[in-house]
């Protein structure tokens, strides 16, 4: 199709606002989907998606519409998540796009996650159509949220479609809107064939599926293709589009979006952001996507040592379908060899573990979460910390820098107290805040990262009855009193359960894992101390009591001089054992350690 007939849009909201539901309506009214196939989350192809109803993967689909005006138009449509933690979804998917749909949630108002999307929107300079969803909603209140559409997002007001994706309310308008608002592709002036890679996967039978947008020239089956990062050239198997399951075509044109497969066997040949472009006559690169830092770390052991070559094939595929993840071997004394793993928040982190158990069958533990601390020696280097087993002595270091992240929490204001409160807990500093309107407020504040890891989401939203929201961006590094956790076991460092914790949290920290392990070793002949350390200094203790033989059982009656001889017999072969044994921890131990955290 010539491009003045394509339009090529995304789908942003923060979650929960109807995204998907949408994306199912416009797939029934251009008839893309048949009444009888269609279900509820068309576009969501994972059970996790499903079961969650979050969206955790970018999806593409091309429809074809025909408008008011008789002609015949391509609509590429990406449904991107909502959640904060896969802002980089969407960022990729912006960037094969000339427009975004803007959804807004007519009785909840734009929330913290609206305003990061309509952001990275507004820098990759698209058109934004504004749409107000959920008007059927008896407490839907479409004035206000044209308010803040215009005051928070600096959007007008008039241009933004009243609308109700479950009741089919607006649709029309909006496929309308993407056809005359929304710009044409233009071709670029390069001299040959470019593409621009935004997300691939790994099929089992055809290899690595390459999801293109041509932004110059056009593909088809049979021609020489070369990724300029990898420098290698291929053979274009297939072409196709999604509709949305994977059909073949004759050629991807100008403007279009799609799929490609050519025999590449291994995932790590393809890299998200690359251009694809003709060997004879190479253009040049397409601005791709920021390289993406990960945030949170954890290592990831399979729980059967035997299953790691296993684990590291999965993590490799998985990987090709979420760019965000990064991975390095590493090995823990207790849990064996696996893998260090980025992740760029606690909910991909949980996801990416839950699709590692799903689709690739995998028995895992995960160990606590931490995030990268930059150390300053003594003679100037600075180290870059992710793990507390590489953590110097403290005699060789001069200062600990923590990440840093700038938080927006939007609240009701009768909560502005409790939320102030929690974020006072978390050694965080408020800096700005903002009336929205007559029932919410907008919080900016900077909060140590390793403080958000955990529980800061699940705590704004039980305080707020899930009316709060909060986006996070990352924003530096600061100097902090940070110490490491040890814990002793019979007086031997345990390095898997060490951890690194701001000095004022570090007794409560010590005193729950002394706790803990209390619970899950098991009880030894003799008598076993676990002890929480920082350096030299015990800060928590627990005891596990020795397992006691009934040494005088043989003895009925008689002097009681010969119950003591015995017994002192004991005393004296326990300290002895004491000395010279040392406590297996089994592995179970480890495991449900970790759990806890």
């Amino acid at each position: 199709m010539d491009a003045a007939h394509i339009r090529n849009f995304s789908i942003i909201a923060h979650i929960d606002h109807g995204k998907t539901t949408l994306s199912d309506r416009l797939l029934h009214r251009t008839g893309t989907v048949a009444t009888r196939d269609m279900e509820d989350q068309l576009l969501d192809a994972m059970d996790l998606e499903r079961e969650r109803g979050i969206t955790i993967k970018a999806h593409p689909v091309t429809m074809y519409y025909k408008a008011r005006n008789g002609e015949t138009y391509e609509l590429n449509l990406i449904d991107t998540p909502g959640h904060v933690d896969f802002a980089y979804e969407v960022s990729r998917s912006l960037s094969a796009c000339e427009g975004a749909l803007l959804i807004v949630d007519a009785a909840q108002g734009v929330e913290a996650q609206t305003v990061a999307n309509v952001h990275l929107a507004m820098k990759q300079n698209l058109h934004i159509i504004p749409v107000i969803n959920k008007i059927d909603l008896p407490h839907a209140n479409l004035p206000q949220a044209k308010q803040q559409l215009e005051e928070i997002l600096a959007i007008p007001s008039e241009e933004a479609i009243p609308a109700s994706a479950k009741e089919g309310i607006g649709i029309e308008d909006i496929l309308e809107a993407i056809v005359t608002r929304v710009p044409a592709p233009k071709p670029t002036s390069a001299p040959s064939l470019q593409a621009l890679i935004f997300d691939s996967y790994f099929d089992t039978y055809k290899g690595v599926v390459i999801l293109v947008r041509v932004t110059n020239g056009e593909l088809r089956p049979g021609m020489m293709v070369k990724l300029l990062h990898s420098g290698r050239t291929v053979e274009v198997k297939e072409v196709g589009s999604f509709n949305p399951k994977p059909y073949t075509r004759e050629k991807l044109e100008v403007g279009e979006t799609g799929y490609i497969t050519a025999n590449i066997k291994t995932p790590r040949e393809v890299k998200v952001g690359d251009t694809i472009t003709d060997p004879r006559n190479p253009s040049q690169e397409l601005p791709g996507f920021q390289e993406i830092h990960p945030m949170v770390f954890s290592g990831i052991y399979p729980i059967n040592t035997a299953d790691y070559e296993g684990l590291k094939v999965a993590v490799a595929k998985l990987q090709l379908n979420d760019s965000a993840l990064t991975f390095q071997t590493e090995s823990s004394a207790a849990l064996g060899f696996g893998f260090r793993c980025g992740f760029l928040g606690l909910l991909h982190m949980e996801i990416v573990q839950e699709r590692l158990r799903r689709e690739f069958d995998m028995d895992i533990i995960a160990t606590y979460p931490s995030v990268v601390y930059r150390v300053q020696m003594t003679d100037g280097t600075l180290k870059e910390i992710d793990n507390p087993a590489f953590m110097p002595d403290v005699t060789f270091i001069n200062q600990i820098h923590e990440p840093i992240v700038k938080s927006f929490v939007i609240c009701p204001s009768e909560n502005i107290g409790d939320i102030m409160g929690l974020i006072a807990e978390k050694r965080g500093s408020i800096q700005t805040t903002e009336t929205l309107d007559a029932r919410r407020v907008m919080l900016t504040c900077r909060i140590p990262m390793n403080e958000i890891l955990i529980d800061f989401h699940d705590r704004i939203k039980s305080i707020t009855r899930g009316y709060g929201s909060m986006d996070y961006e990352p924003a530096g590094y600061e100097v902090s009193d940070m110490v490491k956790l040890d814990m002793l076991v019979n007086g031997e460092v345990m390095e898997a359960f060490s951890s690194l914790v701001h000095r004022t949290k570090s007794e409560s920290r010590g005193r729950v894992l002394a706790a803990k392990l209390k619970d899950v070793i098991p009880r030894q002949q003799f008598q076993v101390a676990i002890q929480a350390a920082i350096g030299g200094k015990i800060i928590a203790r627990e005891t596990v009591s020795a397992v006691r033989k009934d040494v005088t059982a043989k003895c009925y009656g008689g002097d009681i001089s010969r119950k003591r001889k015995l017994l002192e017999k004991q005393k004296e072969g326990k300290k002895r054992m004491k000395s010279i044994g040392s406590v297996e921890i089994p592995q179970e131990a480890f495991v449900e350690v970790l759990k806890t955290n």
